[in-house]
């Protein structure tokens, strides 16, 4: 898939963008199986693409073998029906690694994370990206966020680099993003680069973010309530401000609550929500841990509650 098709497939809002967590057996490794069944149905309930291998995936957490085999597995279960974005990271040598790795599974793109521990100035990330961009023909999403985070001239000289094709935003600074897509509309007019809400439950943000033109956001709530997360997205397509109020003030609000409630439960907590969901993904991988059994007894109150919302819009 070329950066144009990419661009094309992901600038339509066609649905939710799909992060779906990494499956662990019994005995630890990684269940290709249930992580095939959790991706088809992410795609059969309406994502518009697939994000494997990334935060929510736990990419800190998998060998290179075990990226390369979910990568693989992903793109086997969604059959070509939507594209297959796969994380890359560390050092720029690791990340063109997972980065070529990515390619052999048969990937569309690549969201690139931020480099391991080190806090680089704006020359060193700018070269940083462009060598992942150029290891392979992938396109590239660079992801703001951490140690990682771009001035407005780095981000148009991003946007001017053969193969990075937008800018996930984790950071939450509206004032740098507005100044962002300023000066990249302005420095190259008429362009086509992607905007992202890649905040934690970037739905809770998601109504400033599409005032400043972001359009696109990551939702980690669609793995384990995606009837809800769905919702939501159709009532910012359609303008329809009740009903997104409604879900942010009886389900995205309590669930971000909770999640602040422990550190990793942007991940741990969405992992409990799949499990009370019915599939059975195992725990996260260490340095996470599990949320208490008190969180998840909370969370299940919110999923039941936000159920029960879209039951009282029909």
């Amino acid at each position: 898939m070329t950066s144009a098709d990419l661009v094309h497939r992901l600038g339509i809002p066609s649905g939710p963008l799909f992060f779906p967590v990494t499956p662990y057996g019994a005995d630890g490794s990684v269940d290709l199986d249930t992580y095939r069944a959790h991706v088809r149905r992410g795609v059969e309930e309406g994502a518009a693409a697939v994000f494997a291998c990334c935060g929510t995936g736990e990419f800190h957490a998998l060998t290179p073998e075990e990226f390369e085999t979910c990568v693989r597995a992903a793109v086997e279960a969604t059959a070509g029906r939507v594209p297959v974005i796969a994380g890359a990271g560390y050092g720029t040598a690791l990340a063109v690694r997972y980065a070529r790795l990515a390619e052999a599974a048969g990937a569309d793109g690549l969201l690139a994370m931020p480099p391991y521990l080190v806090i680089a100035g704006q020359e060193g990330l700018l070269r940083h990206y462009r060598e992942v961009a150029a290891s392979t023909p992938l396109p590239v999403i660079v992801y703001q966020r951490d140690n990682a985070v771009f001035t407005p001239e780095t981000v148009v000289e991003l946007a001017r680099t053969d193969g990075v094709i937008g800018l996930k935003d984790g950071l939450g600074d509206l004032d740098l993003m507005q100044r962002t897509v300023s000066a990249v509309r302005t420095e190259i007019p008429g362009g086509d680069f992607l905007y992202f809400n890649g905040l934690p439950t970037a739905e809770q943000t998601q109504l400033a973010y599409h005032a400043i033109g972001v359009t696109l956001y990551s939702s980690a709530v669609f793995c384990f309530a995606p009837e809800v997360a769905l919702a939501f997205h159709r009532a910012l397509t359609d303008g329809d401000r009740a009903t997104a109020d409604r879900l942010l003030d009886g389900f995205y609000r309590p669930f971000v609550e909770l999640r602040a409630r422990g550190r990793g439960y942007a991940v741990a907590l969405v992992k409990a929500g799949v499990r009370l969901r019915g599939l059975e993904v195992g725990e996260v991988r260490p340095p996470l841990h599990e949320p208490a059994e008190d969180h998840v007894k909370q969370l299940a109150r919110i999923i039941e509650r936000g159920y029960e919302l879209l039951e009282e819009q029909q």
